[in-house]
């Protein structure tokens, strides 16, 4: 085994050292293969988010099995290590504005096709010279805020000067409209979900017609994701949507009702871990191997996987479980579920992956860390 990785093809889940984050291939095989379906079945696109699992493996996996039809990103590095990894088709759901990363854009722009959201006309006058100085075409979104108050504009003419600017300007193609309300995707209430969605579809065909009143064509309207992708698909209004999570699944996500049930990982199945072994017993609780540094904990703490165990502390290397019967021993291991998979992917090197509980490979995660 080498010493930097936790395990080797062939071992058992057993022998996996821990702390490491696993993947449960067969459960992942499904969820992707099951989204490529749903969107499939409801006409729509899906270009799925590479921000939550930044690896090329697993998005070569979403392409063949589940038909996406390219990835989301939200640095330039990050984007960077897919295009080296193979993927050709990129979004880059974010802004871009050091002229450093926009000259590296426009160097990638070369390689791939390549996209990235603008909110501001300066934004589209630094794209347009980076691109006509390397030769290239990067494809522009204008960003809406549809309720995230984050970045995006908040006005139609805001939309129309702006997809006018990019269609106009030098080494840019105008590529359609980036609205995507993340607060939506946790909603609590199934309804809520669905009104909130209704308000951002009726945002997004006000600003489309705008655009054809203008004389502008919008080509894609991309956005949505793991929690409103089918609010997002059944509107009519988006072209493709963006989910991440449904891969994977967390702890976090798992607790939101979903389109068909009352949960969504009732729908999704848990698909990503973080192996940890027990390391010391005390009367009434467990002490695990696994705390902060392997697994993200603003999303709250993990639940275990398959068990009845509640999380009372989560430090920086270990987690503490209630353990009132005193039923776990020391090198007891559990599957622990990550309160949010994004930044708990982030902290680690590779997955194992696993298929009926023995190794079938290591995946890197190509683009941890690139946050740039």
């Amino acid at each position: 085994m080498s010493p930097d990785l936790p395990a080797r093809p062939g071992q058992t889940e057993a022998e996996v050292l821990t702390p490491s984050l696993i993947l449960d291939l067969g459960a992942l095989e499904r969820n992707v293969t099951r989204m490529g379906r749903l969107a499939s079945e409801a006409g729509i696109g899906h270009r799925s988010h590479g921000k939550m699992h930044r690896s090329v493996d697993v998005q070569l996996l979403q392409q063949r099995l589940g038909g996406a039809c390219g990835v989301c990103c939200q640095k330039v590095s990050e984007a960077e290590a897919f295009v080296a990894g193979g993927i050709a088709d990129l979004l880059v759901t974010n802004q871009v504005r050091q002229p450093a990363m926009v000259d590296r854009l426009a160097r990638l722009a070369g390689a791939a096709r390549v996209a990235v959201c603008v909110d501001d006309p300066a934004s589209v006058a630094e794209l347009s010279e980076a691109a006509t100085r390397h030769g290239s075409e990067i494809g522009v979104f204008v960003e809406m805020d549809v309720g995230q108050g984050r970045c995006g504009v908040a006005t139609d003419a805001e939309v129309v000067d702006l997809a006018r600017a990019a269609a106009q300007a030098p080494g840019l193609r105008f590529d359609g409209l980036q609205a995507y309300h993340g607060g939506m995707q946790h909603l609590p209430s199934a309804e809520a979900r669905r009104e909130t969605a209704r308000g951002v579809a009726d945002r997004v065909r006000r600003a489309k017609a705008a655009l054809a009143e203008a004389g502008l064509p919008c080509p894609t309207v991309t956005g949505g994701g793991t929690g409103s992708w089918h609010e997002d698909a059944a509107s009519g209004a988006f072209d493709e949507v963006q989910a991440g999570s449904y891969a994977f699944m967390d702890a976090d996500y798992g607790r939101v009702p979903g389109a068909r049930s009352a949960r969504l990982d009732a729908e999704w199945e848990n698909a990503l871990f973080v192996l940890a072994s027990v390391l010391s017993v005390k009367p009434g609780r467990a002490i695990l191997d696994a705390g902060l540094k392997s697994m993200s904990g603003e999303s709250g703490p993990p639940t275990v996987f398959g068990r009845k165990f509640e999380v009372v502390n989560l430090s920086d290397e270990h987690t503490v479980l209630a353990d009132p019967a005193n039923a776990l021993k020391v090198g007891d291991r559990l599957r622990l579920i990550p309160g949010h998979c994004d930044p708990t992917c982030n902290l680690h090197d590779a997955y194992v992956c696993l298929r009926d509980g023995r190794v079938e490979a290591l995946w890197p995660v190509s683009a941890r860390g690139r946050s740039w």
